[in-house]
């Protein structure tokens, strides 16, 4: 898989994408995002993770002619069935106002009376080049959640989420150190061991 020197990030995630370029920062890789690109977001219409990560992937280097890294992530709650899984950013809104699905997840929880409050984070990365040729990297990070919110760094459901071996949320530790140890991060350590950036 040759990438050249330009990587279409396919997000519109202004969070997303600072880890994103944080991470591939260290390869000389121009980074683009499908927003500096004015491409549209597909719509996910896939029922997984790795189906929506690969349809925006796809999507991004087949409008751009440049390969394209895509991320699908979310929280999958234990005591919820895995919810709100692919749909964690639909939760928070039109919006995207993520202290409104914070109280979702919140008040399904406790609609459920279990004191089971076991969650993990999951992060599928596809890259995908104009051709089509795409491959799939999974990483994920198992913790609980706590409630009320505590933290203002990180984005999304970081607030509520501890985790294992933690005491912080990820919305109170140092961007830096999530980056070393989150669902992405460990996604993205699968990725480089496959060589594709050298």
């Amino acid at each position: 898989m040759n990438l050249g020197s330009t990587l279409v990030v396919a997000s519109h995630n202004e969070g997303k994408l600072r880890e994103i370029a944080d991470l591939l920062s260290p390869y000389g890789l121009a980074v683009k995002s499908a927003g500096e690109l004015g491409l549209p977001e597909p719509e996910e219409t896939e029922t997984t993770f790795a189906g929506n990560a690969v349809l925006k992937a796809r999507a991004a280097a087949e409008a751009s002619g440049l390969p394209a890294l895509a991320d699908d992530s979310g929280l999958c709650v234990a005591a919820l069935d895995g919810a709100p899984g692919i749909y964690s950013a639909r939760w928070a809104g039109e919006d995207r106002d993520f202290s409104v699905a914070m109280a979702r997840v919140e008040r399904e929880c406790n609609a459920k009376q279990t004191s089971d409050r076991s969650a993990k984070f999951v992060c599928v990365l596809a890259l995908a080049l104009p051709d089509g040729e795409t491959q799939v990297f999974e990483g994920e990070v198992r913790g609980t959640l706590t409630f009320p919110p505590r933290g203002s760094r990180g984005f999304g459901y970081d607030p509520i989420f501890v985790m294992d071996g933690m005491k912080e949320t990820f919305g109170e530790i140092d961007p830096a150190r999530k980056h070393a140890i989150s669902h992405r991060a460990k996604a993205f350590e699968k990725l480089l061991a496959s060589g594709i950036f050298g």
